[in-house]
This record gives structure tokens, sequence and C-alpha cells, in this order.
């Protein structure tokens, strides 16, 4: 069976974090601790920003970010087509979600949605922008100067995105600040865990609090500054954060001979898909493939798994705006036509650091048996 998630943890490096652990119990410094700070002044460095937190979920780094923007009471430009988390951190943060529709040759939204969007809505205040699948748009440069020239920050949910960069400059180090996801089936995991990256001081700062009860200028101690949460990242997950980071460009490297695997055949058989050609490299954690039978998502899984390949989940099969918890927010489907055909019409093949050539050679021939 071939299956979406794969944790990359040789051995040796199972039986290293096992001992890490024992060392990690018996200091009793479980919160906090050097490994903590070793994992975000390597992964600040390895992103190019000045300042990476870490916290115990992504959700947790957009609500800070979110919060840091002062949006309250005020509107925030987001695609629908994302995880629930990036718009409930919206609205945790007291700011109103603005869904945009997605340019369906990369999923995320291009620069004359967002223009469509903000001259709509002429209140808009910032804009979440997802590298969904890890595919930052060709445009999106283009995107952080727009957004510049006109006041508008612009956070990077970068959950998908580990490693992922187009000319020299990675996800997460483009704009006003970006959250990373280390969940388990993410590119690199921590178990559970987030990274916030930020170039502003006060802002990393902010983000150290909040994850801390809001003890603003001190790990430890009753005085609290701000209010804050408990979204400390542990010492054993930081520490095994380390050892992912560090073989992180060799895990995307594998996700792309893979996905490489796979196109001379979507190629030669007319087969749409996201391209990522025009990036220096793409983390790969989704490579969408778009399909025009008339079989639905669930029944293309049902297909597959018949050939022992589990699909992975869609980005996103059901888009927010759909979505039952936020029925109250307003939207004119008019907008978001894109998303509501193509979110229900693709799928995205098992693709892990894990996946062989035997395993390319068997989704290529689920391919031909049920998309052409």
């Amino acid at each position: 069976m071939i299956k979406p998630f794969y944790l990359d943890l040789s051995e040796n490096e199972i039986l290293e974090i096992q001992s890490k652990t024992g060392e990690i119990l018996h200091s009793g410094n479980l919160i906090l601790g050097q490994h903590t700070k070793d994992f975000e002044n390597q992964f600040a460095e390895y992103i190019g920003t000045k300042y990476a937190v870490a916290l115990n979920t992504c959700t947790s780094a957009l609500e800070i970010l979110f919060v840091s923007k002062g949006i309250v009471g005020k509107k925030v430009a987001v695609q629908t087509n994302t995880n629930f988390a990036t718009v409930a951190a919206i609205i945790r943060a007291g700011g109103i979600p603005v869904f945009m529709d997605m340019d369906p040759n990369y999923f995320v939204p291009n620069l004359e949605i967002l223009k469509y969007t903000i001259d709509k809505h002429d209140d808009i205040v910032g804009v979440a922008w997802v590298h969904i699948g890890g595919i930052i748009h060709p445009e999106f440069s283009a995107v952080v100067e727009y957004c510049r020239l006109n006041g508008i920050f612009l956070i990077e949910d970068c959950a998908h995105a580990h490693g992922s960069q187009v000319d020299g400059v990675k996800a997460g180090n483009f704009a006003d600040g970006g959250a990373f996801s280390f969940f388990p089936t993410k590119v690199m995991t921590t178990m559970e865990g987030g990274m916030l990256t930020t170039n502003s001081t006060e802002e990393a700062e902010l983000a150290r609090s909040i994850r801390n009860q809001g003890k603003r200028g001190g790990d430890f101690g009753g005085l609290h500054t701000d209010l804050g949460n408990s979204w400390r990242m542990n010492e054993i997950s930081a520490y095994m954060g380390l050892i992912q980071l560090s073989k992180l460009d060799d895990m995307v490297m594998r996700r792309q001979a893979a996905v490489d695997g796979l196109l001379p055949l979507l190629n030669l058989r007319g087969i749409d898909y996201c391209s990522t050609s025009h990036m220096d490299q793409c983390a790969q954690y989704k490579f969408i493939i778009k399909y025009k039978n008339n079989e639905s998502v669930e029944a293309m899984k049902d297909l597959f798994k018949m050939d022992e390949i589990i699909l992975g989940g869609g980005v996103y099969e059901v888009p927010c705006h759909l979505q039952p918890v936020f029925q109250s927010i307003k939207f004119d489907r008019n907008d978001l036509r894109n998303s509501e055909k193509f979110c229900p019409k693709h799928i995205c093949p098992p693709i892990t650091s894990g996946t062989t050539s035997d395993d390319v050679s068997a989704i290529s021939a689920s391919i031909i048996n049920h998309l052409i």
C-alpha cells in the first residue's frame, strides 16, 4: 500500500531522539531550553529571516501574526481554498475574512485576483496568502510590491512550503511574517509544532510573550504584560525539529524526484497539473493533478485505493466559504468560481520523501487506469 504519510527518520535518528529524550527528562528542563533556541536560530538562518519563534502549532503562529497587525474589526483577504486554520486565525484575532478565488494554474491567487478583491473591498488592511502545496505563484514578488505600495500587510501561510524558493528567496521571508506547520504529515515534522518567521524585532518579542502567557521580557516569573496563551514547543519536539531541518533540502529533493518521475507521463497524455518549473525549489507537499472525468474526488480515491494507492487530502476539496463553520461570512459566489470548479476536481498522489521509483511506477499505472 502506497500511503501519503512517511515519517522520515532513520533507525539511528530514532535512537538519537530516544537518547536525547532521556537527557531532557533527566534535566527537568522540558520547555524553552537550549534545543528550542537552537531550533529557532537554525530555522531563521535557513529561511533567511532575522528571527524565528517556535510554537505549538502553525495556527498559533498565524494568530500571533494577525494580532501583531491589530486587525480587530478590520478586513483581511484570504483565499478560500485553504485549511480551516488560516481563516480561523483571522477570526480569533478579531478580523473579518474576505474570501479570494484562486488561479487554477497554481491553486493560489494571482495579482489580478488580489487587485479585484481589494478594489471591491476598499477597506481591506491585510492579506493572508497561502503557498498551497508549496507553490509560490510566479507573480508573488509583484504581489508583495503591490501590497507594500498600498500599505497592506501580507502574511505568508507556509504550512506547505518548507524549503520552497523563488529567485533566491524562501517562503516565509518575502513579506511581513511567515507561519510554518510541523504537523506529522508535513514536509518536516516535530510531531506537533509550528514556527513564526519575521524580520521585526518587536513582533518576535511579542510572539515569545504570547506563546508563554504574556510574560514579556522573560521566560519565567509572574508578571504578565500581554494577553498570551500556552503555545510553547517542548524541548523534545525542538530536538526532533533540529534533526528534520538538517536534512530538509534532501527530503525536498526526494519529493521533487518523485514528481519528476510522473511528469513525462502527464505531459505525454495531456493531463493537467500545477507546474512548479518556475521555482528554484518547491516543497512538493501536494502535487496537484486536475482531472476532467465526471467522477467525484471520493470515487477517485476509491479507484486508486483498489490499486493500493492512498491519495492524499486535496487542497482543498471543500473550500472555506462552503464550510459549515464559516457560513456567517458573506461572500459573492461569482467571485469564487475557480475554487468551486477545481477544488472538487483534483487529486494529490501520495508523494513523500519516502516515495520510491517503484512507487512512481505504480502511481503512473494507476493514473493510466483512472485518468486517461
